[in-house]
Formats: C-alpha cells, sequence, structure tokens
C-alpha cells in the first residue's frame, strides 16, 4: 500500500508539473527534437548504426542456421542423404524380452 501511495503522489506531482510547463515547453521540445534528427551528422550516424545492425542480423541469422543444420544431421534415426552408420542401434527400436 505504501508503495501504491508513492506512485500516486509522484504521478499527481508529475501531472501538475507538466501541465504548468504547459503547450509552450511542449513545442519548444518538438521543435529541439526536429532539429536534432535532421542534423546532417546525427542522419549519417543513424544510418551507420541501421547498416551495421543488419549486417550483425544476417550473420546471426546465418550461423543459426548452421547451428540448426549441425543439430538436425545429429539427430539419430534422421537421414539426411548420409547412411546410418552400420554399428548404429536406433534405441527405440530396441524391445525387451518379457523375462
Amino acid at each position: 500500500m505504501k508503495y501504491r501511495a508513492t506512485f500516486i503522489a509522484g504521478a499527481a506531482v508529475g501531472y501538475v508539473l507538466g501541465t504548468r510547463a504547459g503547450r509552450e515547453r511542449y513545442e519548444q521540445i518538438k521543435r529541439m527534437t526536429r532539429r536534432l534528427m535532421e542534423n546532417p551528422t546525427v542522419q549519417e550516424t543513424a544510418g551507420l548504426l541501421r547498416a551495421r545492425g543488419e549486417e550483425l542480423a544476417g550473420a546471426a541469422k546465418g550461423k543459426a542456421g548452421e547451428l540448426a543444420g549441425a543439430a538436425q544431421k545429429r539427430m539419430p534415426g534422421q537421414h539426411h542423404g548420409e547412411e546410418t552408420p552400420v554399428d548404429y542401434r536406433d534405441p527405440r527400436q530396441e524391445t525387451s524380452a518379457p523375462q
């Protein structure tokens, strides 16, 4: 209950202070943000980060595919163009004779 009251009090204070700042402050923040986003250096950096992110995502996707393929090849009973080793016995096929 103590945390709920603290949260409500904080939200109320934030609301009051926010409404006092009003539309003028909102517009000021909006203008500053727009100027920042239109800055050529910021745009260039964002483009580099986007390209690097796509590169890393592609590498991760390729590595995940390789790992999935390797894991699938190791699965017993799965045939992927390879013959099952002669000495391999599938434990699912083993039955024990009743005693």
